[in-house]
């Protein structure tokens, strides 16, 4: 079995096979159907230092069960399971208690604290485990385990009522879905990127407009210059809602922050019922992910096109 891995901090990705024997108590093995590449997966590869390493990456999968721990009672082999970036959480605490397990403290994540899904096999805790309903596509439910339901969090975090609208920075991965989400919801939306391809595909795709005026603005994107343009893109009383992970600093113009009543926002996934309708849209036909199929050995590739922006849509590793 192989497997895309990060072999230390900054290092090249490579494709190598791993081994991973039977699963322990509380551990399910999957045998992956497809996992997406998300930007996080880039961003951990440029980290300084890494919890674990060496690092199977990726966590955006779908797979079956094909074998579980001598403890595990809520999943038997041939089951379906979705991989998310949030892994075990404590339970007990505050954010744990109140349904947002995503701010736990003592949270484990996959491709970073965990070992990842972006391999043929891979071993997960089965109490991190998702359902995944069986009539979505492997290739179209794997982004959703990150990317839609991280668009719809941003987007339930704006709080915005059909009519009002929205600009979106960065139309990739997560740009993509949140327009169709946005849109379902009746919001007016309008989109910016760098790229003028990916310009074209948002007004193919119902975006419309300029972002200006917005009620609310998402920065999808992880480029920093992508933050100024969003906050002057709001009107007054507007809310800015930051997505991208980036390690560089933005400062905040105080004056207008203030005199404008601006919200400003971090958004991090979303809740379990977030999860829940995003799967939900998706078996309804409303949401559906622009997904290009690609090998397990074109990780390090797609990794280096994720890095100049040039990937347009989700690319997603099938199994």
């Amino acid at each position: 079995m192989k497997a895309a891995i990060l072999p230390a901090a900054r290092a090249a990705v490579t494709v190598e096979p791993i081994h991973l024997g039977e699963p322990a108590p509380g551990e399910v093995l999957l045998r992956m159907e497809a996992c997406g590449i998300c930007h996080s997966d880039l961003f951990v590869c440029g980290l300084e230092k890494l919890p674990l390493a060496p690092l199977t990456l990726g966590h955006e999968g779908i797979g079956r069960v094909e074998a579980v721990g001598p403890d595990v009672t809520e999943w038997s082999a041939g089951d379906r399971g979705g991989v998310t970036f949030l892994g075990t959480t404590c339970g007990t605490c505050e954010w744990c208690r109140a349904g947002r397990e995503r701010f736990c403290p003592r949270q484990t994540n996959f491709g970073y604290t965990l070992q990842g899904a972006l391999g043929e096999y891979a071993m997960v805790p089965a109490s991190s485990l998702v359902r995944v309903p069986e009539d979505i596509a492997a290739v179209d439910a794997a982004p959703l385990c990150c990317a839609g339901w991280t668009a719809y969090g941003a987007l339930r975090e704006a709080g915005l009522r059909a009519g009002q609208s929205v600009a979106l920075f960065g139309y990739g991965g997560l740009g993509h879905l949140a327009l169709q989400i946005a849109r379902h919801q009746g919001l007016r939306v309008a989109v910016a990127d760098p790229t003028e391809e990916k310009i074209a595909m948002a007004r193919a795709d119902g975006a419309e407009g300029e972002t200006r005026n917005a009620d609310a603005a998402i920065v999808f994107t992880a480029a920093a210059a992508a933050i100024p343009q969003a906050f002057k893109a709001l009107r007054r009383n507007g809310t800015l809602i930051l997505v991208g992970l980036a390690t560089t600093t933005y400062e905040l113009p105080l004056v207008d922050t203030v005199l404008k009543g601006i919200t400003i926002r971090g958004s991090y996934l979303g809740s379990r019922e977030d999860l829940a309708a995003v799967f939900g849209l998706a078996r309804q036909g409303v949401l559906r992910p622009h997904v290009h199929q690609h090998g397990l050995e074109e990780t390090p590739a797609l990794l280096e096109q994720m890095r100049r922006g040039a990937l347009a849509g989700r690319a997603v590793i099938t199994f």
